[in-house]
Formats: C-alpha cells, structure tokens, sequence
C-alpha cells in the first residue's frame, strides 16, 4: 500500500517508522530544511530524536507531491493526517475527492466546536474518513513496543484499510464504526490529563515541603479518572455516541494512560500549573502542542450547549484562565453537593 503521513511531529514519525517496513511510506513536513536534517541525520531530531528512520522511509516537503504518491496509483492508497487539529481543516481540504484519509489528532477544534468528523463532513464530503486513535505514546510505538490503536469509520472498508496498514506483531489495530465516541474519547481525555497532572502535581509538592495536609493524594487521582470517564459518557451520548465505546481503547484505555504516563503532554502542563508556573511559560518551554489546553473550554461550550454537566471540565478552564488557582479548583470539586453515583 502507498501511505503518505501528512505531518512529522512525534506521532506522525512513528507511524511512518512502524509502516515503512511493509508499505511504500512517505513523510511529509511543511520545513524543507527539516526534511533536509532528517535524511541527512536519519532521525527526526526535534520530535523524535531516538528513533532512527527506515532507509525505505521517503520525506519530502512538497505537499502536493505528497498527496499524489496514495492518491495516484492503480491500488488505493491510505493518507493519515498526522498534525495538530487546528491543522485539520486546511489538510481535508487539499486533498482530492474519494481519498482515503484517517487523521490522528485528539480534540475539537477552536472556534467551531467541532469534531474532526464533522469538520470533514462540512469541507469535504466526498472524502473516505476515519480516525485513528487509543493509548499511545509516539516513543513506545516507534521503539516497537505493544501498542493497541482502534480505527474507527462509518466506512467499514476504510477501517480494515488501517489494519492492513499497520497491524503487525507489536501494533494491534482494533476496528470500530462509532467515530463520534472514539473521537470524543480522544478530545476530553486530554482535558482529564490536565486536571489530573494538576492534583498530582499539588501531592507531590506537598509531599516536598512535608506538609501534606489536605493536598490530594491517589485516592484523589482516582477519583478524578472516574468522574472523567463519566464527564466523557455524558458528552459522548449526547452527541449521539454509543456508551460501551468509552469502556475500550479510545475512552478508558487513552484516559489512563494520557493521565498517570509520565510521557503525556497534558498531564505536564497540569503538573507543572500545580506548581504555580504560569500557562505562557508552560507552553512556550514544552516545545510540543498540549490538545488539552486548547480543547478544554471548547469541550466546555460544547457540553453547555447540549445541557451536559462537566465539572471537572469547567474547573480545568477556570484554572488555565487564571479564575481559579489549582487548590481552588480541587477545593470547588471536593466541595460539590452529593448524588447519586449514576
């Protein structure tokens, strides 16, 4: 099969890394001089530097050319939209109509409130779309770890297109045809991250200081991943997902890895809020996108206008708006009348 990878951050790299051994694989970056470092050195070295790059894997910066190499060929070809979901829009649109596309950004985007399935129904309906998510740190799966993603399309052939694409001995690749769920999944999964580096973040500085008092400890980080999964359920069916969708991969299984991984992005920001770093420094020393910190109140007015209620959310936006400092935020949680659990 021909594969482009539209995008050379992290993931996108390992995915080429892990297909290029049985597939004809491209990269492509937007940077003609990182591309240029990246044959020359083997690696991607801002993203990715442990990682050496297949001498069959082709990088290019020509995005056109890019395009055509899965999409202008007697067999059809896969494309995977590997950039940050501000960056989705602008990618389905260049592509040519009845292209098999799967993007792997996690979020809703700015602005519309929309997820990538919607966004792609609105710019380009006649594309075959699909996402490829689940609990995966780039690092792991370019090393050849074991790692399990789910392909999720209304398009069942589009969904098996992913497994030939890249199941193998280390990478299981599930199918499912509910791709609202997976990707709310993915969007608020990031946002928990958030608030769960943050309350681990205030255990840990307690626990520096010794004087650990009512900071939150596990049972708090506990807490907080199941009252998420639930903010994710509510979401999740109300924008017409089904609820066991939310029990696999792209719910439970990415919600505790994005939030206890030490790898994880959005579990960083947190922790270091908790540490009383401000979000501009945070972000600008992170060197990576945090989807959390930009979906996070997108999630929020999305839930609001649906009537769902997330209040570990709203915390979370409260906190990365300033309106409210990380102990406040757990105090407001802790603080929440008593219900019924479901």
């Amino acid at each position: 099969m021909k594969i482009s990878v539209l995008g050379a951050g992290a993931w996108g790299t390992a995915l080429a890394i892990q297909a290029a051994a049985r597939h004809e694989v491209l990269l492509w970056a937007r940077d003609a001089a990182a591309v240029q470092a990246m044959r020359e050195q083997g690696r991607n070295s801002h993203y990715l530097p442990e990682a050496s790059l297949p001498s069959a894997l082709r990088i290019e910066s020509d995005l056109a050319l890019a395009v055509a190499h899965a999409t202008q060929s007697d067999e059809p070809g896969l494309i995977i939209v590997a950039t940050p979901m501000a960056a989705l829009r602008a990618m389905l649109a260049s592509l040519p109509d009845g292209a098999r596309v799967l993007w792997l950004c996690k979020g809703f985007e700015a602005g519309s409130g929309l997820l990538g399935h919607e966004i792609a129904r609105q710019v380009q309906p006649r594309l075959r779309v699909g996402i490829l998510s689940g609990p995966s740190f780039a690092q792991e799966v370019a090393a050849g770890q074991p790692t399990a993603l789910v392909a999720a399309s209304e398009d069942e052939a589009l969904a098996q297109a992913a497994v030939e694409a890249f199941h193998s001995e280390r990478l299981r690749v599930y199918t499912s045809n509910d791709p609202v769920g997976v990707e709310v999944g993915g969007a608020v999964k990031n946002v928990m991250a958030i608030a769960v580096g943050t309350a681990d973040g205030l255990r840990l500085r307690a626990e520096r200081t010794a004087g650990i008092g009512d900071a939150p400890g596990l049972n708090a980080r506990a807490a907080l991943i199941t009252r998420g999964l639930a903010e994710m359920l509510r979401l999740g069916l109300a924008l017409g997902a089904r609820g066991e969708t939310f029990m696999g991969l792209s719910g439970m299984g990415d919600l505790v890895l994005t939030a206890t991984g030490d790898l994880s992005r959005n579990r960083r920001v947190g922790l270091l809020l908790a540490e009383g770093l401000p979000l501009a420094q945070i972000l600008r020393d992170l060197g990576h996108v945090a989807e959390g910190v930009y979906s996070a109140p997108t999630v929020l007015a999305r839930a609001q206008a649906k009537g769902v209620d997330m209040p570990i959310t709203a915390a979370v936006v409260a906190v990365l708006e300033g309106r409210l400092s990380p102990a406040e935020a757990v105090e407001l949680l802790m603080s929440r009348q008593s219900r019924a659990e479901i």
